[in-house]
């Protein structure tokens, strides 16, 4: 296993057009998940899942793509469930149902031991709902504990302050798990809710970057495409070179961050590194890395709901040179 991944596996009850609600796979966890697996990466998922139907349509699709169940045997709490409107431009949002659920039967000490039997770890993620005040018991010390063992943390912010009651307390723990990540995945609309500090989004992002520590922070930015920067003051911004026919945005980060760890790890391999996130040797590495996210990214927008592309089609995608750089 190269990656381990902790969080929120759902059903997203998406609105139709005839007010019907169609239940697909879902959640920012369990989207990456997939994503990750479908490029070729050796994916551990550590949350338990729902014996119920949603349950066990949540593990086929997840053991379908090649994925690796820490939990393998089902829970008696039910799924998760969130219900998703889409406005005219494809955007979702979401309310929630997640009291009592099989995706938060898990504690701190059983991510830390089923991490703990991978030898060489490479990497884990979390973020999203994982991020809830509430559940900073189970994840931040099993964040910390891999930080301090040696893998590479990517944590991605992707808040839902609508959901949030208390939204001082989810900023805060949003930040305390910031401090372990060696990776920082935000969007131009997490920095407003994080109420990051800057002239513009750039300068925000690369106040969040040196607030945290992480190494490597990238900022997502819609249709307009993303920026990577570094602790060492580096940047790259990459965009689509013309529009794309969006569908919906439903797993679209999850599937661009998916794509730049998938080349994060390949280029560790290729300097035949474990654990310590190696530095961005030139230009070429650091477009390399936002290339392979852009294109995982367009290939998701451009179909209904989250269906993550193969490590083909993104290979396909980036042979196209749709990506360019500003």
């Amino acid at each position: 296993m190269q990656v381990a991944t902790a969080g929120e596996a759902l059903i997203d009850l998406i609105a139709q057009s005839d007010g019907r609600y169609e239940p697909c796979p879902g959640g920012a966890v369990f989207n990456l998940t997939r994503a990750l697996a479908r490029q070729g990466v050796d994916t551990l998922y550590l949350n338990p899942l729902s014996r119920d139907r949603f349950g066990r349509q949540l593990a086929a699709a997840l053991t379908g793509d090649g994925v690796r169940l820490a939990c393998p045997q089902p829970v008696a709490q039910s799924t998760s469930l969130a219900v998703v409107g889409l406005d005219d431009a494809g955007h979702p949002d979401y309310v929630f149902y997640r009291q009592d659920v099989a995706d938060r039967a898990v504690t701190a000490d059983s991510l830390i031991e089923s991490c703990n039997r991978v030898p060489a770890l490479e990497m884990v993620y979390t973020g999203a709902l994982a991020l809830a005040p509430e559940d900073a018991g189970r994840y931040l010390p099993w964040l910390r504990a891999r930080h301090q063992a040696g893998s590479v943390v990517v944590v991605d912010a992707n808040l839902r302050p609508s959901v949030m009651p208390d939204l001082q307390a989810y900023r805060h723990n949003v930040h305390a798990a910031l401090q372990h990540a060696d990776v920082v995945k935000v969007s131009d609309e997490d920095l407003e809710n994080l109420e990051i500090p800057g002239t513009d989004v750039f300068a925000r992002a690369q106040h969040l970057l040196g607030a945290s520590g992480a190494s490597l922070l990238v900022l997502t930015l819609g249709p307009h495409g993303a920026c990577l920067l570094t602790s060492d003051g580096r940047q790259w911004r990459a965009r689509e070179s013309r529009s794309l026919a969006v569908v919906d945005t439903v797993g679209a980060g999850d599937c661009f961050l998916a794509g730049f760890m998938a080349a994060l790890l390949a280029q560790k391999s290729s300097v035949a590194r474990t654990g310590a996130l190696p530095a961005l040797p030139d230009d070429a590495a650091g477009r390399n890395l936002l290339v392979h996210a852009v294109a995982s990214a367009s290939l998701c927008v451009m179909r209904r709901g989250c269906v993550p592309p193969t490590g083909a089609e993104v290979q396909a995608r980036i042979g196209q040179a749709t990506c360019v750089f500003d």
